[in-house]
């Protein structure tokens, strides 16, 4: 199954090379990834693959794997098939970063944005981890989901106490936050490579200690485990993850909660291939929603994260209605 999500997703990738919102026929894009000598020679047509369609594939590519894995760690550590990314305050510190960004420190580029909604995403995630590591409880699945509620909430208020008196933030504010591919570029996207590279080198090295928190927290003991180290360092995962694709896309829901759902479906209880299902269907489906926000309303654009939610949302109740939802989370 990882094999026909790989050939799907390099067939995706080719796709979103060859179709975009602009006048560029697909048969053109398809000569100049041949290496056709006048398309070739043609900057327009070099701009609209190579600096339009390229960054954003690339970018499709990162957030879903950023956001399937993460989601697949967080339900595992938590043992709640309904857990996504938002619980760590990743998002709610991302976005309360860009606003404090524009408004007292004058960001305004995309590679601005992007760097401060990533040192948002992660300094949330460094203080929910600090509130859940101490006392006797450190590092439980309520504790983590409490801190990070609770501080989501916070920075969600302090968002708006700030958005109230300036417009302008709003304006730049409110197109982030929908969540899109537009505009992102190479340059931006290489910074981030090395932390979402680390992110999940680390979730495939809890593969097998979340295999056996899945079994209870005293059977992970017993074969000698630390559940609360655990979920610390899975949370940290979490954080790079999560933070990176934040940094790129905005905030993206329903995809980190719905990836690992099906991956389950697909690799039953093996945690190691749950987490590369979970990126490979993530990854395809974000490249899919890219591509259809390209063309729905051509030639205007519709938000990843809209498109997302119109099927996320339905899905995500058909989930929580399902007699099958109580040994999701036992699979995990």
């Amino acid at each position: 199954m990882a094999a026909v999500l790989l050939v799907l997703l390099l067939a995706l990738c080719v796709a979103s090379l060859l179709i975009g919102t602009g006048s560029t026929a697909p048969g053109r894009a398809w000569d100049y990834l041949l290496g056709e000598h006048t398309a070739r020679a043609d900057p327009q047509l070099r701009l609209a693959v190579v600096d339009v369609r390229l960054p954003r594939t690339l970018a499709a590519v990162l957030v879903g794997v950023c956001l399937g894995t993460a989601g697949c760690l967080l339900q595992a550590a938590t043992r709640n098939p309904l857990a996504e990314t938002g619980l760590l305050g990743v998002n709610s510190g991302a976005a309360f970063a860009v606003v404090v960004g524009l408004t007292f420190f004058g960001a305004s580029s995309a590679t601005a944005l992007l760097v401060w909604a990533l040192l948002g995403g992660m300094a949330a995630s460094a203080v929910v981890l600090l509130l859940a590591a101490g006392g006797r409880a450190a590092g439980s699945p309520l504790r983590l989901v409490l801190a990070g509620s609770a501080l989501g909430a916070t920075f969600h208020g302090l968002t708006s106490y700030v958005l109230l008196g300036t417009q302008s933030t709003f304006d730049v504010y409110r197109y982030w936050t929908i969540g899109s591919l537009a505009g992102v570029r190479t340059a931006d996207l290489l910074p981030l490579l090395p932390l979402a590279a680390a992110g999940v080198l680390v979730a495939f090295g809890c593969a097998r200690p979340l295999a056996a928190l899945g079994l209870g927290d005293d059977s992970a003991r017993s074969l000698g485990h630390h559940p609360g180290r655990i979920r610390l360092v899975v949370a940290a995962a979490v954080s790079l993850l999560a933070g990176c694709a934040v940094a790129v896309a905005g905030p993206i829901a329903f995809l980190g909660l719905l990836a690992p759902y099906a991956a389950r479906a697909l690799a039953g209880a093996r945690m190691a291939a749950q987490l590369l299902l979970s990126a490979l269907v993530a990854a395809d489906v974000m490249i899919v929603a890219d591509l259809l926000a390209r063309v729905v309303i051509r030639p205007w654009e519709t938000p990843v994260s809209v498109l997302l939610a119109f099927v996320g949302g339905p899905l995500l109740v058909w989930i929580a209605r399902s007699s099958r939802l109580s040994t999701a989370g036992a699979a995990s």
